[in-house]
């Protein structure tokens, strides 16, 4: 039985750390020409530079959206790819957060930009979002895959179920501003006004579809409840990257040898890096700065778009775009499912989506502080809503500590119905 074992994104044993390690090894011209050529998906790279062009020239914005569109599914894949390679030498639940942390840089890019231009609605349903596609659809095809090969996968329950906690605690988080508001916004008899059906579905209101109206009397409490949760959320998320990577990082790690053997029984092959750490970052870099050009086209390019399309804005934010920028971490979520690491698929579909709800949208509302937005963590209550049931399944499957395909059936169908409900909501 070979020695020194190992699969993608698991830790390797310092004795082959040498200075001969592919992972050590400069090899820039190799290590591009792996990760150009690495997917089918890279064809679509032709657009990324039209997309730069395109933020130039007079072009329509239904052109530029699908460009711009187009260009970000390669530079996701890139994402991950380069990001799987780098995490090659990593533990496992080292590599988790770099997987999710770099899948969700599309997500936190599209954030930035679209609080630049003052889309806080865009901000909030593009998080909202990111965080179902990943405990829903990435996980539920995770689930449904693992069930094509396995009959029943299995994962550490204690993990599993801090990780929920966590997610619990950050959907809480999200929901008491919206029930803070309910309770404290003026009735149309003190000089509101009736919100339509269409404002509670998607959270706007007459005078500021990114924030409640500050005639309803509850926006300057809620911006102090938002910045202040936001500050408790990320104090929280440091405890537990401590709790995950340092204290009690064995609860994260799946028993080595199990982790190496395939469904029949067998050791598998080691799978050496085909990337130098030095190009993988390098390219993680240059990656991350052309999303960030395509993203700022996207975003500048979705109001006419929607609005020619007659195609929901809320439904583009919360459902198209999060589907693109969790392309990475739905490609290594299932794959590592296919090979029975359940502990690296709930790290990077769960741990990404407690990233974005405690790191990314607290860091997002406090980011918007100084530059005079008054972005909140209010929801609409439809939002509040489906959020709250969705954790709530997600932590109902989760705490056994066992999985099979029907579980996988169950988180999609309810990412369906949810799409759906955008889908019409215009």
């Amino acid at each position: 039985m070979p020695a020194n074992e190992n699969s993608p994104l698991l830790g390797r044993s310092q004795s082959d750390g040498g200075l001969d390690h592919p992972a050590k090894t400069f090899r820039p011209l190799k290590s591009s020409w792996f990760l150009l050529t690495n997917g089918w998906l890279n064809v679509l790279l032709v657009t990324v530079p039209v997309t730069i062009a395109a933020k130039f020239v007079n072009w329509p914005a239904t052109v530029k959206f699908v460009i711009s569109f187009l260009s970000i599914i390669p530079l996701a894949a890139l994402l991950g790819d380069a990001t799987e390679q780098l995490s090659m030498s990593l533990s496992q639940s080292v590599s988790a957060l770099l997987n999710a942390t770099f899948g969700n840089a599309v997500e936190l890019l599209v954030g930035i930009v679209a609080l630049q231009q003052d889309q806080l609605r865009l901000v909030q349903t593009s998080m909202l979002g990111s965080i179902l596609s990943n405990i829903l659809l990435v996980l539920g095809c995770s689930f449904a895959a693992a069930g094509t090969v396995y009959k029943e996968s299995t994962f550490r329950m204690t993990a599993a179920q801090t990780s929920s906690g966590i997610m619990t605690l950050a959907c809480v988080g999200l929901v008491i501003p919206a029930a803070y508001h309910s309770t404290y916004a003026r009735s149309p008899r003190d000089g509101g006004a009736h919100p339509s059906p269409k404002d509670l579905l998607l959270g706007s209101s007459p005078d500021n579809g990114n924030a409640p109206a500050p005639h309803d009397g509850t926006l300057k409490g809620l911006l102090v409840l938002s910045r202040g949760t936001a500050i408790i959320l990320l104090g929280v998320y440091m405890f537990y990257l401590y709790f995950q990577l340092k204290s009690h990082a064995s609860l994260f790690e799946a028993d080595a040898q199990a982790a190496r053997t395939n469904e029949n029984g067998e050791v598998e092959e080691e799978e050496k890096p085909e990337m130098d750490a030095y190009s993988a970052f390098g390219w993680l870099a240059i990656v991350t700065v052309a999303t960030a050009v395509c993203a700022d086209v996207l975003v500048a390019s979705i109001d006419e778009t929607a609005a020619q399309w007659n195609l929901p804005k809320a439904f583009i934010g919360l459902i198209l775009l999060p589907i693109v920028g969790n392309a990475a971490e739905h490609v290594t979520s299932v794959w590592m499912a296919m090979k029975g690491k359940m502990e690296i698929t709930i790290g990077v579909s769960v741990g990404s989506s407690i990233q974005i709800a405690a790191g990314m949208i607290p860091i997002l509302v406090l980011a918007a502080w100084p530059l005079g937005k008054n972005l909140t963590l209010y929801f609409a209550d439809f939002e509040t809503i489906m959020l709250f049931v969705s954790v709530m399944l997600v932590n109902i499957l989760l705490q056994d500590g066992r999985t099979n395909y029907i579980e996988g059936v169950l988180l999609i169908a309810l990412y369906l119905i949810i799409a759906l409900a955008y889908f019409v909501s215009e």
